[in-house]
């Protein structure tokens, strides 16, 4: 299915960086099947030697010699960008937009209603192979479309199929969450310290803590709450941590947290160029 696919990245950040290195690893794409654009020549260089692949800074070629195009690009420039793409995205290409809060409305709007668009909403980890990534096809997709889509993105972590309204839920919720884990880890790191363990000990047993707890939830199945009474005897050291937890309203204030980064991906898609 993927030998015949032509790949072009529009924008070689960090989440393109991570797609590529699933394609060509996890995949066994060919760096002769991907183009990549950055408007940073520096960019371009880091991409041809890291991959071997071509980088250019022109979007509408790359288009044009692409099967999948890959946008990419920040959401306040996507405007830009669509203008300049549309009058060569035809119906034999899929589109796929990973920039937050920008709607399949937006993406049809610009490049036609009959043409093939997916949103994709991944995350950070995704940089080492941990992403998790929400997809929502527009109505021209085809389930052959949706099952490329799910490909590329399971090869770089985990990835569901979510309807459009949900998008910005899912990027308040794992596309912003990962900053939301960091401060976590780095809280955890610092009461360590507070303690008298070392900065790099903290950290570490603070950061596996966490990755150990998320594979007992995937790979266990069981819900979070039954997990943590596993670990909380009576009368013992955990509960008297919870106790503090809850007075201090952490999930209340990781509730407020995905409430407030879904509102903004929310006005981000209202207002793309702000």
């Amino acid at each position: 299915m993927l030998e015949q696919v032509r790949f072009a990245f529009i924008g070689g950040g960090n989440m393109a960086d991570a797609l590529i290195k699933g394609l060509l690893s996890g995949l066994g794409v060919t760096p002769q099947q991907i183009m990549a654009t950055d408007v940073v020549p520096e960019r371009r260089t880091y991409m041809q030697t890291t991959y071997g692949i071509t980088a250019s800074a022109d979007n509408k070629h790359a288009v044009q010699e692409s099967t999948v195009v890959i946008l990419a690009v920040k959401p306040q420039i996507m405007p830009t960008i669509l203008e300049e793409i549309a009058p060569v995205v035809n119906s034999e290409k899929l589109v796929i937009s990973i920039a937050a809060g920008i709607t399949l409305q937006t993406l049809q709007r610009a490049l036609g209603d009959s043409r093939r668009v997916v949103r994709v909403m991944p995350n950070t980890p995704a940089l080492v192979l941990a992403g998790a990534a929400g997809i929502s096809p527009g109505k021209a997709a085809t389930a052959q479309d949706v099952a490329l889509v799910e490909q590329i993105f399971n090869a770089v972590g985990r990835a569901m199929v979510v309807s459009d309204e949900m998008m910005d839920v899912v990027t308040g919720l794992s596309g912003s969450g990962p900053a939301f884990i960091f401060a976590l880890i780095e809280g955890l790191s610092d009461g360590g310290v507070l303690m008298g363990l070392s900065r790099q000990t903290a950290t570490l047993l603070a950061a596996q803590t966490v990755l150990g707890a998320a594979k007992m939830v995937l790979e266990t199945g069981k819900h979070p709450g039954e997990l943590k009474d596993m670990v909380t005897s009576p009368a013992g050291t955990t509960i008297a941590g919870m106790q503090a937890l809850e007075s201090g309203g952490l999930r209340g204030l990781m509730m407020e947290a995905v409430r407030r980064a879904t509102e903004r991906s929310e006005a981000l898609g209202r207002h793309p160029g702000h």
